[in-house]
């Protein structure tokens, strides 16, 4: 990486979605850089001829004033051209190894995890970055994801002091209930991007998640 960012710990982790209209997009993510983000993580979600060049580029533009890291959906092949942060996975890598080899450099390496706790053994003997669970909640974003028990991330946070979030369905209404489960941070879509104040979205999930 030839910037500095942050080390993962938590926090409010932003799935952006690159389909959206660009000037809508970039507005959004301004403002919520601006409410304290953590993490931002560029959606598997292209319109077809869509110039990923340009829109990464002024992501981690963007992202890069406040050190965040820019993380990409399943995409070794963009996480290699374009130098992002890390790459977020929906499931587990049989050739984790060769994958990282043919990197060439470090990275961050995040996985989806249910209620199964295989992929969970996987993320924890490969010494990923983190977990994120998902869905908590119904959620249009999270497709047909099963709905993940609080119970099962209480387990986890048990098994490893990796970071660990909770995503699908999240709000600033429905976080208090999963506090007691031990997560890290939140991951959001809607809840942002939808916002009429990103930034005032973010600084309310950041405070909630501080509050003890």
């Amino acid at each position: 990486m030839k910037h500095q960012t942050k080390i993962i710990t938590g926090g409010v982790y932003l799935v952006v979605d690159p389909a959206m209209e660009a000037s809508e997009l970039f507005s959004k993510l301004q403002q919520a850089i601006a409410g304290g983000l953590g993490i931002i993580q560029i959606w598997d979600h292209w319109q077809a001829g869509a110039n990923k060049k340009a829109i990464i580029k002024q992501i981690k533009e963007l992202a890069a004033e406040q050190q965040i890291p820019v993380l990409i959906n399943n995409n070794w092949e963009l996480l290699k051209a374009y130098e992002l942060d890390g790459i977020h996975l929906d499931q587990p890598v049989d050739d984790l190894d060769v994958r990282k080899t043919a990197l060439g450099r470090k990275c961050f390496i995040g996985l989806t995890c249910g209620n199964n706790l295989e992929s969970v053994e996987w993320a924890i003997a490969n010494k990923l970055d983190y977990i994120s669970f998902c869905s908590m909640f119904p959620s249009k974003s999270a497709g047909a994801c099963e709905l993940v028990s609080p119970h099962t991330v209480k387990k986890v946070r048990q098994l490893t002091q990796m970071p660990l979030f909770v995503a699908g369905g999240i709000s600033l209404q429905n976080i208090d209930q999963l506090k007691p489960a031990g997560m890290d941070g939140v991951a959001v879509i809607s809840s942002v991007l939808q916002a009429s104040k990103p930034a005032e979205v973010v600084a309310s999930f950041r405070e909630k998640l501080e509050k003890e």
